[in-house]
């Protein structure tokens, strides 16, 4: 523990507030339909674009594009692109990758080696490289019912969308739990931020000081190791490796 002693007041169990923010489905939209986890697994198997029909590098929606890979005639496909890696920051076990969607098409001639797919609708640019997955057949939930998790839940949250330092209300987070750990959509955590730590004038020892709860977050797609969350609310800056708990 590099010298650092914790000290942990007892927690007083706070009832999650009836008065949650109304939530803003547009903020939560495009991870609800474009973003998802993926494994090293699933990448590795997927089928990848190789060119477009006119030899351009990028493609776009009504192009024809061409796959190295297997695929069903007539399968509709999302083109994605590989985005963040993810590493518990404790343990340093390997949760998933994230996967930007870039586009879906639908597979029109495929003789087991090549693919050629007519893309259907495009969110930005095709590249070389980018690879086919198949599209996810979930019901999108748009109506959440906040509730606290039954299990004592402890986690962080590890990747915020956009990368930005300070993380705020409505901003969208990765927390580095999920499914196996007793996580579900509708879930509400609280955030706590650490507040520093300081020396014991009599011992000299190091003692990191209690963390304060700064905020309130509700899960909102959950995967088997990581899940995205909603910040509902934030009474001072939030950041990265900040705690999240049961509420």
């Amino acid at each position: 523990n590099n010298g650092v002693v914790k000290l942990s007041p007892k927690v007083r169990s706070t009832p999650i507030s009836t008065a949650i923010p109304t939530i803003p489905l547009d903020a939560i939209g495009s991870f609800m339909t474009e973003n998802r986890i993926v494994s090293e697994e699933e990448l590795k198997e997927a089928p990848y674009i190789l060119t477009s029909s006119n030899q351009r590098l990028l493609a776009a929606t009504g192009d024809k594009i061409y796959a190295r890979g297997e695929a069903i005639l007539e399968d509709k496909l999302g083109v994605y692109r590989k985005q963040n890696r993810f590493i518990d920051p404790v343990t340093k076990e390997y949760l998933g990758r994230e996967a930007r969607a870039i586009a879906t098409g639908e597979v029109e001639a495929g003789d087991g080696e090549v693919i050629s797919l007519r893309v259907l609708r495009s969110f930005e640019e095709l590249r070389i490289g980018d690879q086919l997955l198949k599209t996810e057949d979930r019901v999108i939930n748009t109506q959440f019912v906040p509730s606290a998790p039954e299990k004592d839940i402890r986690g962080q949250m590890i990747a915020v969308d956009g990368g930005v330092n300070n993380i705020g209300q409505y901003d969208v987070v990765v927390i580095n739990r999920g499914t196996r750990e007793g996580l579900e959509e509708g879930h509400v955590l609280a955030v706590y931020k650490k507040t520093g730590v300081v020396r014991d004038p009599k011992t000299r020892e190091q003692i990191e000081l209690p963390s304060e709860r700064e905020g309130l977050l509700m899960v909102f797609r959950v995967y088997e190791k990581l899940s995205y969350g909603l910040i509902l609310k934030a009474t001072s800056p939030l950041n990265l490796l900040d705690e999240v708990r049961k509420p």
